[in-house]
């Protein structure tokens, strides 16, 4: 079911200035490889056939990059404002048609766990229950993140926020499956997702899967450097059971 995804590649990067002031996060090199090309490593991996790439912020260069790939298929949609992550989605819908979709944030690294991770979110989708399911990465395996956490998980996989002030365990992972109708009667232009999941969960609605494998969180040039040398100090069979 789960045959198309998104990459969200039109931000700005501006945590990683100056690099991002002439390239463009997705493009960022860790560890002999693009965050781009290690997103679409996993892409082509699980099948997905359709693949749509926005771009803002030195989409140019973005689109140049995608031309010396052949696989998957890339379709590069430009913005002619930046529009944040619900309103780049909700621009691309007229090309990721009626079915639930993949939408990953173009800044993302991880490594699988036992099971492929895109696999393990199709797996565990389900239409009839499901307007959202998020990657979860748990707090304590998260390299280089140093927040407070994002959400809570039940037994069961529903998701709800943390309150103001508490912490949470889990922490987005930036990988996701949503259904189309999630953006029913969503403005024009520039909103987070963030309005989205807040939606699907009041309708509990709004699922989670935690992640089996390791995860970097690259926000800025210190994370950046940290994730380069944990990889070149040999550091890349990052399973964790």
């Amino acid at each position: 079911m789960l045959k198309s995804a998104m990459i969200l590649a039109a931000g700005k990067g501006k945590r990683l200035r100056p690099i991002t002031d002439k390239t463009p996060k997705p493009l960022v090199n860790v560890g002999g490889m693009t965050l781009l090309d290690r997103i679409l490593d996993h892409v082509e991996q699980a099948g997905i056939g359709h693949v749509v790439v926005n771009a803002f912020h030195l989409g140019k260069k973005i689109a140049a990059h995608l031309e010396k790939r052949e696989q998957p298929p890339v379709k590069v949609l430009f913005e002619k404002e930046l529009l944040d992550t619900g309103g780049g989605v909700r621009n691309a819908l007229g090309e990721m048609g009626k079915k639930p979709f993949f939408v990953i944030n173009g800044d993302v690294m991880w490594f699988d766990g036992p099971q492929a991770t895109l696999d393990r979110l199709a797996g565990v989708w389900n239409s009839s229950a499901m307007d959202a399911l998020l990657l979860m990465q748990p707090v304590v395996r998260a390299e280089g993140y140093g927040g407070r956490g994002d959400f809570c998980m039940d037994p069961l996989g529903l998701l709800t926020r943390r309150g103001e002030g508490e912490m949470a365990p889990y922490v987005f992972a930036g990988v996701q499956a949503l259904h189309p109708r999630l953006f029913s009667s969503t403005p024009e232009g520039p909103f987070s997702l963030n309005l989205l999941y807040d939606r699907a969960q009041e309708a509990g609605r709004l699922y989670g899967v935690s992640h089996g494998g390791a995860w970097f969180h690259i926000g800025t040039t210190e994370t950046l450097e940290k994730t380069r040398k944990l990889l070149e100090n040999g550091r890349n069979n990052f399973y964790r059971p």
